[in-house]
């Protein structure tokens, strides 16, 4: 049973198309694809779009069957394209971006190389009816500084031609994330936020991580916390792990 994502997360998010983007190895294709899930209880209209076409292991058409089961519209490839490393941009994808009912969140590829697919839209991509956050992981080596994550979001606020209008903190270090670590990234993220008069909307942890951490003397409000589960998985993983899973359907596990 995934955790219940609090109210408190889409509070401030209020626009109709919601864009993820963020540094190689923040971690957005895993908090976009866990916020949309959370988004999905609270939206009659909500579709979502894999606009990464950079990063081929993790990547939100991976959670198709989940998302599509909870009534998302997943815009993908499919068929034999599915599983494609080219950059492939959807026709659909912009009469989403066109449209003016429902909600649209876009998982965009990492950096400015990722970014820049955004600016090919143009104005179906207004500034008014757009949200782009800026997932920061501090523990990646170009985001662990206020100057290198202002770097990157200049790079990709040109690459786009939109600015970001707000952070999510997801500081982590896969199974070794500590409570400390996501303390520390929410500073970092504020004080990013600062240097760009943009606030850090929530913060994403590994639901037993952001459990510790709201628990914790310190930890907790005033930001809001959502809590995740691991959809991606990458390809060297995913076939072990299913390969457990039926030895302990057999009872060989």
């Amino acid at each position: 049973m995934p955790p219940l994502v609090p109210d408190t997360v889409f509070d401030s998010i209020k626009r109709r198309v919601i864009i993820f983007t963020g540094a190689y190895g923040s971690g957005k294709t895993e908090v976009s694809v866990n916020f949309t899930m959370g988004l999905a209880g609270r939206e009659p209209e909500l579709a979502m779009v894999d606009l990464d076409i950079v990063n081929p292991y993790f990547r939100c058409r991976e959670a198709v069957e989940p998302m599509e089961a909870a009534g998302i519209q997943v815009i993908v490839p499919r068929g034999e394209t599915f599983a494609s490393e080219l950059p492939i941009i959807l026709p659909e994808v912009k009469g989403a971006m066109t449209r003016t009912t429902g909600r649209l969140v876009l998982d965009v590829g990492g950096d400015d190389v990722g970014a820049r697919v955004l600016a090919s839209f143009g104005p179906a991509l207004r500034g008014d009816q757009v949200d782009l956050l800026l997932v920061l992981n501090g523990r990646r080596p170009f985001t662990d500084t206020v100057a290198g994550a202002l770097r990157i979001i200049r790079e990709i606020e040109g690459a786009s031609r939109l600015r970001v209008t707000g952070l999510v903190s997801n500081t982590h270090l896969m199974d070794e994330t500590t409570v400390e670590m996501v303390r520390e990234g929410v500073e970092l993220a504020e004080a990013v936020g600062a240097e760009i008069g943009a606030g850090v909307r929530f913060v994403a942890a590994m639901d037993e991580v952001a459990r510790a951490y709201q628990e914790a003397p310190g930890g907790g409000p005033p930001l809001p916390v959502m809590p995740m589960v691991r959809r991606m998985l990458p390809p060297w993983i995913s076939p072990l792990r299913q390969g457990r899973d039926r030895f302990r359907q057999v009872g060989l596990d």
